[in-house]
């Protein structure tokens, strides 16, 4: 069984054009193939003659000469667009996250961690693309990124997220939650949520009569489930459309008389808080701002106030090697978005604030699990979803943005941390 070849309409995806060849450009990608796939656990079958790889999970490119012209003009997209253009699919059969799983674990594993040799890397510069200046964090422009995510459509978040509509890690409280992959099921997602918004309020001792900031608020299920403890709540967000959900579910919650949204940017609160929480919102801050974010909380915080930071991660080294580099994921995804490390946050936080870090939780073993019932729901849901408005490559672009993610959080190469703060 094969799959049907995708073609998407370049009129409505111009990126995914297929870039002017370049015989040098096409010959170096398929030097850089063989060299990554000679003792990688997957297998490429770059065409009828052209296998790679020591056998598993095995991917079948459709359209050799398209797949090797993308990877040859851009490093950082080319693999995910070629697959968005449909250049290129798993075998039936295979995970699109199980096939990932072998190329994110040379990035995790310290010894195996680049995928080309040293002298390949020195060329990488060749194919590789800085952030545009317009994908700039400042007031404006982090109101245009946030917007391109978060208010694509309440509508299509809410086909594949469960009813709390938390867009975050879940906490399933089970010692390995990537043991059974297979059995995720989205019947368990609701109660794993709730537990990861009870341990966020639990570590800031949010309770009866608590002053709470929710920074980047999401659909608000945060600050409901802090006002149903008594807390009063002041969830902000730069997202328009999600503003207006998240205010109709607070009333629709009852408690709307403890809970105000505002359509505001973090840089511009005011007041005092006894707890300020802010869940994955600093991968969208941008490093230029990590310094202005972390003073902004421990300006709300009033004396003795705690802050609980969720934040996706990753290894030091590997957030140095590509900070200045433009991914796949800021151009399809979450445009001027930087993943930090653990320690370029205790960095930070030690040379511009005043504020003491502890990591108290790590859920990246959970995301993954997380990661996988998203995308099983979103295909299960795709009827529904198409219905909205959005095409065939669109349900391939987040097909891979979650399956990329998952394998990213199994690998290790990336984590999700529960930071506390507290002020020095």
């Amino acid at each position: 069984m094969q799959h049907p070849v995708h073609e998407p309409a370049t009129e409505t995806w111009p990126t995914l054009a297929r870039p002017r060849s370049n015989p040098v450009r096409r010959y170096g990608a398929a030097t850089a193939i063989r060299l990554v796939a000679k003792d990688l656990p997957a297998t490429i079958h770059l065409d009828s003659n052209r296998s790679y790889g020591l056998g598993g999970p095995a991917m079948r490119v459709h359209r050799t000469a398209a797949f090797l012209d993308r990877l040859g003009q851009d490093a950082g997209s080319g693999f995910g667009e070629a697959y968005l253009a449909g250049d290129w699919d798993p075998e039936p059969g295979t995970d699109l996250a199980d096939l990932l799983v072998p190329f994110a674990e040379r990035f995790s594993n310290e010894e195996t961690r680049h995928l080309l040799p040293k002298w390949a890397q020195s060329l990488r510069w060749l194919v590789t693309r800085s952030q545009p200046g317009e994908q700039e964090n400042d007031r404006a422009g982090a109101r245009e990124n946030i917007s391109r995510h978060y208010d694509l459509s309440n509508a299509m978040f809410s086909e594949f997220l469960d009813p709390t509509l938390t867009y975050s890690a879940a906490y399933f409280g089970t010692p390995d939650p990537v043991a059974d992959l297979a059995t995720a099921s989205y019947d368990e997602l609701t109660d794993a949520q709730l537990r990861k918004l009870d341990s966020i309020l639990d570590a800031a001792g949010v309770r009866s009569g608590s002053r709470v900031l929710d920074i980047g608020c999401g659909w608000a299920s945060l600050a409901v489930r802090a006002a149903q403890r008594g807390a009063w709540v002041t969830a902000i967000t730069i997202a328009s459309q999600q503003a207006l959900l998240a205010q109709r579910r607070i009333a629709e919650a009852g408690v709307g008389d403890r809970v105000q949204v505002a359509l505001r940017d973090y840089r511009d609160q005011i007041g005092e808080f006894d707890a300020v929480l802010s869940v994955e919102m600093i991968e969208a801050v941008g490093e230029k701002y990590w310094p202005v974010y972390f003073d902004a909380i421990e300006r709300r915080l009033a004396p003795g106030g705690v802050g609980v930071v969720q934040a996706i991660v990753m290894p030091h080294e590997r957030m140095l090697a590509t900070r200045n580099t433009f991914t796949w994921v800021q151009k399809y995804i979450f445009p001027g978005g930087l993943i930090p490390s653990t320690k370029v946050i205790e960095d930070v936080t030690a040379a511009h604030t005043g504020l003491r870090t502890e990591v108290v939780r790590h859920l990246g073993a959970d995301y993954a699990r997380t990661l996988r019932i998203w995308r099983n729901r979103f295909v299960e849901r795709w009827p529904e979803i198409s219905g909205l408005g959005f095409d065939d490559t669109f349900k391939r672009m987040w097909e891979f943005y979650l399956a990329y993610s998952e394998a990213g959080f199994r690998t290790g190469y990336l984590d999700d941390v529960q930071l506390l703060l507290t002020k020095r």
